[in-house]
């Protein structure tokens, strides 16, 4: 049952992955009647049993669709809105007064723009002194080419704000790669060659080896209210990018860092959830900053699971604007999205030469046993699976064979 008597509903729009659907299982076990608003109608969402409704958006980020949300307003009664995606976020942002009954908990504007451009997160966390990656921004050919002369390769190539720059890739066909990899002046000239119809280059990041380390803050008021940390324990692709095996960290670690994290939350003036991401190198025993998310994100599940709450706290908090009562951290939990996992097993056992990053280090047999023996492990969950709440598994299995 949900703690207040009553709860308004919570439309969360974006149901399509394991992070909306987790939201819904989280706030739906709680008692609180929630709407999903898929754009796909194939969406993971649609098929769970803790929805109290679950509707399609015909026009997402349009007029028509802010049209449909306040009709489901008008339908369903007032509640509180969710999103997941960052393209949601800024249209719900440029949209706060257009949404009928609907309370959005989204990001308040100027601190939604900072951690959308990398490079200003960067420059403002290395203003405190926290480790980050050098980098560049290069805005013309002459800066690219004196970038290929002077930059410290090998780098990774990251586009500070994927979102402005999506569009315009799209309508000169070509693909958005959020992670690429060179590692001398000529590579990094032949992809920047591929840009120049565009007039704009990725962010040059220096390489930081280590796995991904992610410290997750629900913050209200300038103070972190709730704190979660996770560990990468395997990652897509497999030099780096999302977990597809994760494990929960106990707070007693890694707690100096998440000071820092919070002094750059606090910086940037966020309310609500945030994701601060790092590159953990375990033998320099150094973290360096990557980036801050200002959304749920990938492995939200393990956070979920793991009784961290921060679905509830957006919704109770940011929302209703009260603290509900959670229980203590279990970080004894590993996560994992096995479907990722089979394809990052393809590309270690059979296409080795498709793993961008030389340093990686391809260990087959190890991965192979791991991947077995975590299906025997009681602390394992799931990003999709779920006993309770099974259909979206087979909706999961559906949508991947095409179905």
């Amino acid at each position: 049952m949900s703690e207040f008597a009553h709860p308004a509903p919570c439309y969360i729009l974006g149901i399509e992955s394991q992070i909306g659907l987790s939201l819904i299982r989280e706030l739906g076990a709680a008692g609180i009647p929630v709407i999903g608003i898929a754009v796909d109608p194939k969406a993971l969402g649609l098929e769970s049993n803790y929805l109290t409704a679950g509707v399609v958006l015909e026009a997402p980020r349009t007029d028509a669709g802010l049209a449909q949300l306040r009709t489901l307003a008008a339908q369903y009664g007032p509640g509180y809105l969710l999103t997941v995606s960052e393209a949601n976020n800024s249209w719900l942002i440029a949209n706060r007064g257009a949404l009928g009954g609907l309370v959005p908990l989204i990001p308040e504007q100027d601190a939604f723009a900072v951690v959308l451009d990398k490079a200003r997160t960067l420059s403002l966390a290395a203003s405190l002194g926290i480790a980050v990656p050098q980098g560049a921004c290069p805005r013309s050919w002459d800066e690219v080419e004196a970038l290929a002369r002077s930059f410290p390769f090998p780098a990774v190539l990251k586009w500070a704000d994927p979102n402005a720059v999506a569009g315009r890739l799209g309508e000169l066909g070509i693909e958005l790669v959020k992670a690429e990899y060179v590692y001398t002046p000529e590579e990094f000239l032949a992809v920047a060659r591929r840009y120049q119809p565009v007039g704009a280059w990725p962010l040059v990041q220096e390489y930081c080896a280590g796995t991904g380390l992610g410290q997750f803050f629900f913050m209200h008021k300038g103070e972190a209210v709730r704190r979660f940390q996770h560990l990468r324990v395997a990652e897509w692709p497999p030099e780096g990018g999302f977990s597809s095996v994760c494990d929960a960290v106990p707070l007693e670690r890694f707690a100096a860092l998440q000071e820092d994290s919070i002094r750059l939350l606090q910086a940037i003036g966020w309310e609500g959830v945030a994701m601060v991401e790092y590159r953990y190198d375990p033998v320099r025993d150094r973290a360096v900053l990557m980036e801050v998310n200002g959304r749920f994100w990938g492995s939200f599940p393990l956070a979920s699971y793991a009784g961290a709450g921060f679905g509830l706290l957006t919704y109770y908090l940011q929302g209703v604007g009260k603290m509900p009562a959670l229980p203590a951290l279990n970080n004894g939990l590993r996560c994992r999205m096995v479907a990722t996992e089979i394809k990052r097993l393809r590309r270690i056992l059979l296409q080795p030469g498709l793993i961008r990053d030389r340093s990686f280090r391809r260990r087959p047999v190890h991965e192979v046993i791991r991947f077995v023996v975590d299906f025997l492990r009681p602390s394992v969950r799931y990003y999709v699976w779920n006993w309770r709440d099974m259909k979206p598994f087979f909706r999961d299995v559906r949508n991947a064979l095409g179905l």
